[in-house]
């Protein structure tokens, strides 16, 4: 299933976004299921449709999808219902504990949501959603920008604390459990606080799964201007961090005048407040356009309509005057016109929905053999649109810890950077660069 993970700055309008991507889908005749955790209104009032909630105490993720246009479905994730669900299996579970304690349960009416919920339903719905395979495409309406970012980090973060909470060897251990409580003369936890934390490595794992998933992208929307600019180059440096790649940048809200193509310096509007707002936005849409050109991501223009799009027919007309443009190899024209590389026009909001292979400015880490030029192993990890100021690295024991900004990372080193020492880091050509050194005692000398 092509999955597309729809976030922005807050007020950017990514619900919008998220809106009118899935039903210009629809329209070309694909399965669409849009999901959204946003409890407020904007939902409902940018698709024009009701979305009915679960039945309680179903243990559905989300209520009945509702019908937006033919191939479209919208439903909102009950986030309130699956924290309870949760809260009371984590109860029944952990009986035993809670009375070594001496904690008494809570009753079903005190089990209120708690901050943290939302992302938790959110991550289960991903996956549930994956699972049923119903649609052709899953287009997630996510929180806002830097709240994604860290939930998309969240699976991998919780398996690595779970791993460090109950290691393996402790695990394997289990059979020796009621010899070591008579032993230790203190009960010890109970079988099922081992199952529980197995299922929950299992749901991480499947949701981790989903998430790095070659069809699952993060699409980014933002209303050009000085401050989204800043915000979206850390944040993707971040998801680069995280290996999420990154297929658009929908640039929301543009004022008359203001294209990638068709850009103007001046001459839109005779009203100097109106021209200022449209020098302003075309500033930043102009150096947005070129950055993400450059690496790969397509990007993809939504006109301002005057107005709130409300409604299918709305999101229909912001679909159709929807324009993208793309780095790619132009076809030679019909009039004698030569082709080449270079920037292409796209087919607006559905480009990269099919078959999309590119890599959005991230990827993997890579070793690099500099021993016989340079006596080093380049350790190359790419983060497009980060700063120098931002980075922090680390090296404890066999792990590099990477920080952009407020976001943080483990990496495991591969095994032969393990017998080296760290001897220099820079940020080059948007990537980061360690240089590892072998270390004599510890490098295997040739026989």
């Amino acid at each position: 299933m092509r999955t597309v993970l729809v976030t922005g700055p807050g007020g950017a309008g990514r619900t919008t976004a998220a809106a009118a991507t899935a039903l210009a889908a629809a329209r070309e005749g694909r399965r669409v299921l849009l999901l959204t955790a946003d409890r407020g209104p904007a939902p409902e009032a940018v698709l024009g449709t009701a979305l009915p909630a679960p039945e309680a105490g179903g243990g559905a993720l989300w209520g009945p999808p509702a019908e937006v246009t033919p191939g479209l479905h919208a439903a909102r994730i009950a986030t309130g219902e699956h924290f309870q669900d949760r809260a009371r299996d984590l109860q029944e579970r952990g009986a035993s504990l809670f009375d070594l304690l001496g904690a008494s349960p809570l009753d079903p009416e005190e089990l209120t949501e708690l901050p943290g919920a939302e992302p938790l339903a959110l991550l289960t719905a991903l996956r549930a959603a994956h699972a049923d395979g119903g649609h052709d495409l899953l287009v997630a309406d996510m929180p806002p920008l830097h709240a994604t970012v860290r939930l998309l980090a969240l699976p991998e973060q919780l398996r690595r604390y779970l791993r460090r909470l109950l290691p393996a060897e402790r695990q394997a251990a289990r059979a020796l459990r009621p010899v070591l409580a008579q032993l230790a003369g203190v009960p010890m936890p109970a079988q099922r606080l081992y199952e529980t934390a197995a299922r929950w490595e299992a749901e991480l794992a499947a949701v981790q799964d989903v998430l790095e998933a070659e069809g699952t992208t993060v699409r980014l929307v933002a209303e050009p201007g000085p401050l989204a600019a800043g915000e979206l180059r850390l944040a993707r440096a971040a998801l680069s961090l995280q290996g999420c790649r990154v297929d658009a940048l929908v640039a929301n809200r543009l004022l008359p005048g203001v294209t990638g193509a068709g850009a103007t310096d001046g001459g839109v509007t005779a009203d100097p407040w109106l021209a200022g707002l449209v020098a302003e936005q075309l500033a930043a849409h102009k150096s947005l356009h070129e950055e993400f050109l450059v690496d790969g991501v397509t990007v993809c223009e939504l006109p301002h309509l005057g107005r709130g799009p409300r409604g299918p027919q709305d999101l229909a007309e912001l679909a159709a005057r929807a324009r993208s443009t793309t780095i790619g190899v132009a076809a030679a024209g019909g009039n004698g016109s030569a082709g080449g590389f270079g920037v292409i026009p796209g087919g607006g909001l559905t480009d990269e929905l099919d078959g999309w292979s590119g890599t959005g400015g991230a990827g993997d880490p890579a070793v690099e053999d500099r021993l016989a030029a340079d006596g080093v192993l380049l350790w190359r990890l790419p983060l497009p649109g980060a700063d120098r100021g931002d980075l922090d690295l680390l090296r404890r024991g066999d792990e590099l810890i990477i920080g952009v900004g407020p976001f943080r990372r483990v990496l495991t080193l591969p095994s032969a950077l393990r017998r080296c020492t760290v001897s220099g880091a820079g940020l080059r050509d948007g990537a980061l660069c360690v240089r590892f050194t072998p270390d004599p005692g510890l490098w295997p000398r040739p026989s």
